[in-house]
């Protein structure tokens, strides 16, 4: 596996998403198979392993835990903090240190590589935030400080008063708000970026049709306005064009939804959710898939004839978007 580079921080060139595994896109994966799964990712080459104290909450944690216990130490962990609490979003100080505590018990090691703030909390400036999390890399908990859905004035609020590693924003070929001003400032800046839902939460592997249903219960997407059959529908020329390139080329159109992201920036460490064993080793290929020129240009002028429907998200988590 390639490595790149998020700030100093070393990983492959593709991580892994674990959310999925517990939480949020159906039913949870059996544990045992899920940590069968995370091993195999890591056997064949991911280095770089993501979660949060939100997902489940709290089981996906304890289940990324356990997987990587035996090989904690050949391995880059992240996870985030204040998206959930008894009063909704919360990063006060003394909170950031609580969760910490617990993150670091769930996940059965005494060290946490990559700590994102999972969504800016309106009520507690950044300046806090970034002085807390410096306290707990000087206490060796924490290695390096991230932010998840933070806006670029947010970012450089918190990156002068201790370095940003890493932002994880949601980007993807049919979400590329990111390109406005945060993907420039990470590159001024030297901070990594980190896409989540870098395959449209499922809708750029080509599998998902109309005519799919999204359990309310189990499935975020039931809430997303970007996933109704009408939005589906409207938008399935981007899956289109995607598979036409992918056939001449060879490969999967998951191979170059994931290769178009890996393309734009060498800073740009892609996390997929693989919730089976197929699943990564499909996806691990597409950091060898070279989309040259021509390919690019081709995305580019299919892409300016589509205009997608629906937000990315429900209003509920765009506003916790910062």
């Amino acid at each position: 596996m390639k490595k790149r580079k998020l700030g100093d921080l070393e990983v492959s060139a593709l991580g892994m998403g674990c959310m999925n595994l517990s939480f949020g896109t159906g039913k949870p994966v059996d544990s045992n198979e899920a940590i069968r799964i995370i091993r195999t990712a890591f056997e064949e080459g991911i280095t770089f392993f993501d979660t949060a104290e939100a997902y489940g909450p709290f089981t996906n944690e304890e289940l990324v835990g356990k997987a990587l216990k035996p090989i904690r130490k050949e391995v880059i962990l992240a996870t985030k903090f204040g998206m959930i609490s008894e009063t909704g979003v919360n990063s006060q100080p003394k909170h950031i240190r609580k969760v910490v505590n617990e993150s670091l018990k769930r996940l059965q090691t005494d060290y946490i590589d990559l700590l994102y703030q999972h969504r800016v909390d309106p009520n507690v400036p950044i300046e806090d935030v970034a002085e807390t999390v410096s306290e707990l890399i000087k206490q060796g908990k924490v290695k390096y400080f991230g932010l998840s859905e933070a806006n670029a004035k947010t970012i450089k609020r918190a990156h002068k008063i201790y370095p940003v590693t890493a932002v994880q924003n949601q980007y993807s070929i049919w979400t590329r708000e990111p390109e406005l001003e945060v993907i420039t400032l990470c590159e001024e800046l030297g901070i990594g970026f980190v896409p989540w839902g870098p395959l449209g939460t499922g809708f750029l592997t080509g599998k998902i049709t109309a005519d799919v249903t999204f359990d309310a219960e189990t499935d975020l997407r039931a809430t997303f306005p970007r996933f109704t059959p009408k939005a589906i529908r409207a938008n399935m020329p981007l899956v289109d064009l995607l598979n036409n390139i992918a056939n001449k080329k060879g490969v999967t159109t998951v191979q170059i939804a994931l290769a178009w992201l890996l393309k734009q920036k060498p800073f740009i460490v892609p996390i997929p959710g693989m919730d089976k064993i197929e699943y990564i080793n499909d996806n691990i290929q597409s950091v060898n898939v070279d989309l040259t020129k021509e390919d690019l240009g081709e995305i580019e002028n299919g892409l300016s004839k589509i205009e997608i429907q629906g937000a990315r998200l429900s209003d509920d988590l765009l506003s916790l978007s910062e």
